[in-house]
């Protein structure tokens, strides 16, 4: 479909107003809300990311395709919810950018392309303490915690967030991925996480990796 395709360049070029049109057209031509997702949407998320990777887009093109996405699904998710509850969502992750740092750009990039991408996001915002990690893992039974620092004096807190998981016996059942500018692959194996995202693209592909 025309719609279809143009919804596409929509997202991929963020253009979240023509998005929005495009998606009532595509519904009004009955288009499946699942399939406008999964083969037009997302995957426009996916060549925007493999753009960055390739240094043929940056940062704010990844927030406004970002942008355009959500605007799309805000009114496709409600359709999908009521016609099939059943894989609405590629998985739940829970993100949030640790306890004494109030950096957010990053992170809220990586929630961005982690809900484009087709995964139920649980936002805690910035300075996020270890309990409140534990209660929205444990109350949206997630299935990856995302953790974000942009100081060297914040990153250890990560630690802590580890350490707590294991205390309330959820430390198996979820995948902890860690980031920002500081954090290293090494950082992440000293410290017992399960993945290093450097940038927001490979932390989604990292994901999916877990997510069958």
């Amino acid at each position: 479909m025309t719609n279809l395709e143009s919804l596409y360049e929509a997202i991929l070029k963020g253009k979240h107003k023509d998005a929005v049109t495009l998606t009532n057209a595509a519904l009004e031509e009955n288009a499946s809300p699942k399939d406008i997702i999964d083969n037009y949407m997302i995957k426009a998320m996916e060549e925007i990311g493999r753009k960055f990777e390739r240094q043929e887009a940056f940062v704010p093109e990844l927030l406004l395709a970002g942008r355009a996405m959500k605007a799309s699904l805000t009114i496709l998710q409600p359709l999908l919810k009521s016609s099939d509850s059943s894989s609405v969502f590629a998985g739940k992750i829970v993100i949030g950018t640790v306890k004494g740092d109030l950096h957010d750009i990053g992170k809220n990039l990586v929630a961005s392309m982690f809900e484009g991408c087709g995964f139920e996001v649980i936002d805690l915002g910035i300075d996020v303490d270890s309990g409140k990690f534990i209660q929205a893992v444990r109350e949206h039974n997630a299935d990856i915690l995302g953790m974000s620092a942009m100081l060297t004096t914040t990153m250890v807190y990560m630690k802590t967030v580890i350490a707590a998981l294991t205390e309330a016996g959820l430390r198996e059942k979820v995948k902890v991925m860690v980031g920002g500018a500081p954090v290293s692959m090494k950082f992440a194996q000293e410290i017992g996480a399960d993945s290093y995202g450097d940038n927001a693209n490979s932390a989604v592909n990292n994901a999916k990796q877990w997510i069958q």
